[in-house]
């Protein structure tokens, strides 16, 4: 038991000296493209793995199902506002149709992990060019087999 306990704390120590370190890389290519046209972007994208690393720091609620989807949902819409961020800013017009395409599939994912879990299914929102813009991207394609 001792040995056991002893590799859990040796494992948390390595976790948090290995974490932080990797958590600067983003951080230094913010600070190098600030002046650059694609600050926008990776603001919009910094903000958003923030916020999703938060959310997906939960208390163990006794639950396995529970705190998978309490942990994913987070990680989910972590990703539709980074592909949000793509349509906003992107160019290259396959990457922004996969970016759509991550919108809708991750929001019906979060729709299905609440259903899973009982919790009610959050209305889902239109992407940002989608709406606004004649030269959207559009509907995105149907699934590959």
């Amino acid at each position: 038991m001792h040995t056991a306990t002893s590799r859990r704390w040796k494992s948390i120590g390595l976790a948090l000296t290995v974490v932080p370190y990797g958590l600067f890389a983003p951080a230094q290519t913010l600070l190098s493209a600030s002046n650059s046209s694609e600050a926008p972007f990776l603001n919009e994208n910094e903000a958003a793995m923030h916020k999703m690393m938060t959310g997906m720091s939960i208390e163990p609620s006794g639950d396995v199902d529970r705190d998978f989807a309490a942990m994913m949902i987070p990680h989910h819409q972590g990703a539709i506002e980074m592909a949000q961020a793509e349509l906003r800013h992107g160019r290259n017009e396959l990457l922004k149709r996969i970016a759509q395409e991550i919108v809708v599939e991750q929001q019906q994912e979060i729709a299905a992990m609440r259903l899973a879990v009982h919790q009610p299914v959050a209305p889902s929102t239109a992407s940002p060019d989608t709406a606004s813009s004649p030269s959207a991207v559009g509907s995105p394609s149907p699934k590959r087999p």
